[in-house]
């Protein structure tokens, strides 16, 4: 998984954006002031950073002209336009506005790894491998026989581990914002993802919300 680098100096915020991080199988380093975001960011690779614009010591603007090349996305409160073109104009890969949803941010992070390249490309859990880029499965030494519409839903799973998802957010991820038909196509390949990869007790069922595929 991604290493990532939170820059936000509220404290409650950069916890909460951590705890989550850290749910879907990422590695993280904090930071609470620009100065420090630089420090970090000059002796370790990281592999996306999570930037807020209003900083004390140097706001975020002036931290990503200091810092190597890393993918960032700023976040910030301030939402006019003039402030998200400045952050994307400097060569950000994307900008999210407070508030947000968790599950939007780690979205957008998923989204820019993949663009790097620097994301997940196998997951292994129980007897189960996993090769995104060949998007092959395997269970022991057998290759798993799953469609097209399985391994994307598995993939969501795989990228959100840890996080319950409502039927309807698992139809968006895996069919499509315009996807037309009803959650229980969610719960048909959900039956059967765990009986094809042997993960009845790992596709946890949520109760009047959804699944998650736990990873502990």
């Amino acid at each position: 998984m991604a290493h990532i680098l939170v820059v936000e100096d509220d404290q409650d915020i950069n916890e909460i954006i951590c705890k989550n991080l850290k749910l879907v199988g990422h590695s993280y380093a904090q930071a609470f002031d620009g100065i420090e975001a630089v420090k970090l960011a000059t002796e370790t690779e990281f592999d996306l950073i999570l930037l807020d614009v209003m900083l004390p010591g140097l706001d975020g603007f002036s931290v990503f002209k200091k810092i190597p090349f890393a993918p960032v996305i700023f976040i910030t409160a301030k939402d006019g336009l003039d402030s998200k073109l400045n952050g994307l104009k400097l060569g950000a890969d994307d900008y999210i506005v407070k508030p947000f949803e968790m599950l939007e941010l780690l979205a957008r992070a998923e989204a820019v790894l993949r663009r790097t390249q620097k994301n997940i490309t196998t997951f292994c859990l129980d007897e189960v491998n996993v090769n995104m880029t060949d998007r092959t499965v395997k269970v022991g030494n057998e290759y798993a026989d799953l469609s097209p519409k399985e391994f994307e839903l598995l993939e969501v799973l795989i990228r959100n581990q840890n996080i319950a998802l409502s039927r309807d957010k698992l139809l968006e991820l895996a069919w499509g914002y315009d996807y037309l038909g009803e959650t229980r196509t969610v719960d048909n390949h959900i039956q059967k993802l765990r009986s094809k990869l042997g993960w009845e007790s790992r596709i946890k069922t949520i109760y009047k919300l959804g699944y998650r595929l736990e990873v502990k």
